[in-house]
């Protein structure tokens, strides 16, 4: 996530369709005849069942798995859960050494209740900071301890990028001092600056630890505010009590200290330096803006509990009847993990994940029988990725980009499925990333022909894109995007749709309360399965593979991968 895309609620209740709400008979299109798909293909497809898909939601959503932590007990009996469904399918095994598992290599960092945090302003109060009201941290270092006592740089948004002529690292050195910088990016209505409201890979909190650390800063302090990070500091606070995880034998350069901060914290730091928070933000969103050294240190003591472990994706393999090595492969994905058990938690502190991806698994394992199942057989391999340690920032799907048992410029698309919301029939679908493909005309045709509206991102400044396993994927150079409902359900307005998702935002995403319920209504994640089977027959059958766009930011690693195939 990660933080993330997902925005619906559990309150699930009065899903009547559309006779019920009083808004007009909602009839189903008949996308076989749209799209002239061949018997045998549209009865694959007609025979995804929404009530498979929730019983695998139930199960993966039990407490029995604890939250389906990353290398925790619960994490491998659902990744064992998946890898028996795939052998039951007839799948073969696309992991290690002829198994369903691809192991990854990970190290394990808690912070300790007895870290310490202070702001000290030269000549004023020290200011000490309470772990998880006022601050998180992370040692990315992955020692036991570490201790800081270095000056504090503002940095605006912590960016540096030639194509947009930006840099605020400009004039000043941040080699052994801790940067703070400001969550999302320059605000612009310009798409050629920052692609205007949409947020860039630049905005995000993962960007902001990678380039400090870059640029040899000790540690950074991201100011949170919760229309930039489009998400409350609730959700800061239980992402970041949990175990932060890191890749084994990653080499980049990493922060001592990885550290959010409250807005008001930040406030009380300007104010310490003689400055108004509210006047520097506005300024670091300007060309006249320059990174300047504060009268205040940050001295901490970071304890953290360090273990090394091991955790797997999933993968299972449909071959394809052409003879020859493939050429244009389909993947599905969807992660398994969530955020596990907060032993500091009284009460319910099981982060069980029933939306947050219980959905995204249960929709990828039902594409995965409709696929095997069917008379009709893929002219090339199809792989269906469950992947690990997607809410620890994407790592199992970085991972599975750089270890792909198909070369990624022979893989013609990936579909991810994250967070979908049980509550009804879709009239809308939201594919963001698929207009940067040549594959975009079918994505509109699949859509009319499905009667389901492409809507545009609801919250460009959010970054989604940027947040979940699709994006690894599209890195490794694979075309990707993750397919989910919008804001039209049948028998409801939009403004329903709207509130479903403000409500799973604010009260229950990343929150013990994202359980499984009765009255989910899983209609919505089988139209979206077969959707996803359409789409994804249509790439394997298609005359030319799919590409990105003349120009994207992925197509140069596609064509790099491509001459070393």
């Amino acid at each position: 996530m990660t933080f993330s895309r997902r925005s619906f609620p559990r309150s699930f209740l009065a899903l009547g369709l559309a006779a019920s709400m009083g808004y007009g008979a909602w009839a189903a299109p008949d996308p076989v005849n749209e799209l002239g798909l061949p018997a045998d293909v549209a009865a694959a497809m007609q025979s995804i069942d929404a009530e498979r898909i929730r019983a695998h939601v139930k199960f993966l959503a039990d407490d029995l798995l604890e939250g389906r932590g990353t290398g925790t007990r619960g994490g491998d009996i659902a990744a064992s859960y998946i890898a028996a469904q795939f052998a039951l399918y007839g799948l073969r095994p696309a992991g290690d050494n002829g198994t369903y598992l691809q192991k990854v290599d990970f190290t394990g960092v808690l912070t300790q209740s007895n870290t310490s945090f202070s702001l000290q302003p030269v000549g004023g109060a020290v200011l000490d900071l309470k772990l998880g009201a006022d601050y998180v941290t992370s040692n990315q270092t992955q020692t036991d301890s570490v201790d800081i006592d270095a000056p504090i740089v503002f940095v605006g948004y912590g960016i540096e990028a030639p194509e947009y002529r930006w840099d605020d690292f400009k004039g000043i050195d941040v080699k052994g001092k801790v940067v703070l910088v400001i969550v999302n990016e320059p605000p612009s209505k310009d798409p050629k600056f920052f692609k205007g409201e949409a947020m860039t890979y630049y905005g995000r909190w993962t960007y902001k630890f990678e380039e400090a650390a870059r640029k040899g800063a000790v540690g950074a302090l991201v100011i949170h505010r919760t229309d930039l990070a489009s998400y409350p500091w609730q959700v800061v606070r239980s992402s970041w009590s949990n175990e932060q995880v890191y890749l084994a034998n990653d080499r980049d350069p990493k922060l001592q200290s990885a550290a959010w901060i409250q807005l008001d914290v930040a406030r009380q730091l300007f104010a310490a330096s003689g400055l108004k928070l509210e006047d520097m933000m506005q300024l670091a969103g300007t060309r006249k803006f320059k990174a300047r050294e504060l009268p205040v240190r940050l001295k901490t003591h970071i304890v953290s509990k360090v273990r090394k472990f091991e955790s797997y994706n999933v993968l299972g393999m449909l071959p394809g009847t052409d003879r020859w090595p493939a050429t244009q492969a389909v993947m599905y994905s969807a992660h398994y993990d969530h955020l596990g058990l907060d032993p500091a938690t009284s009460g319910d502190n099981i982060y069980n994940g029933a939306v947050d991806n219980g959905t995204g698994c249960g929709i990828l394992l039902e594409l995965a029988h409709a696929f095997a199942m069917s008379a009709a057989k893929p002219p090339h391999p199809v792989l269906f990725a469950s992947v690990t340690a997607e809410e620890k920032g994407l790592l199992g799907s970085n991972y599975l980009g750089k270890h792909l048992p198909i070369p990624a410029s022979r893989v013609a698309l990936d579909l991810n499925f994250d967070a979908v919301p049980p509550i009804g029939l879709p009239e809308s679908v939201n594919v963001t990333g698929a207009e940067r493909t040549t594959f975009f005309p079918v994505v509109e045709k699949t859509s009319q022909a499905f009667g389901f509206e492409i809507q545009p991102d609801a919250e460009p400044g959010a970054g989604h894109y940027y947040r979940s396993d699709h994006f690894s994927l599209a890195r490794a150079g694979v075309p990707a995007f993750s397919v989910n409902t919008a804001l039209k359900f049948a028998g409801h307005p939009p403004e329903w749709g709207k509130a479903q998702r403000d409500e799973y935002t604010a009260k229950h995403y990343h929150q013990p309360s994202d359980e499984y319920r009765t009255d989910m209504d899983f209609s919505s994640n089988a139209a979206l399965a077969k959707y996803g089977f359409a789409l994804g027959w249509q790439a394997l059958t298609a005359q030319r593979t799919v590409n990105w766009l003349p120009g994207d930011e992925f197509e140069s690693v596609r064509v790099q991968d491509a001459a070393g195939h």
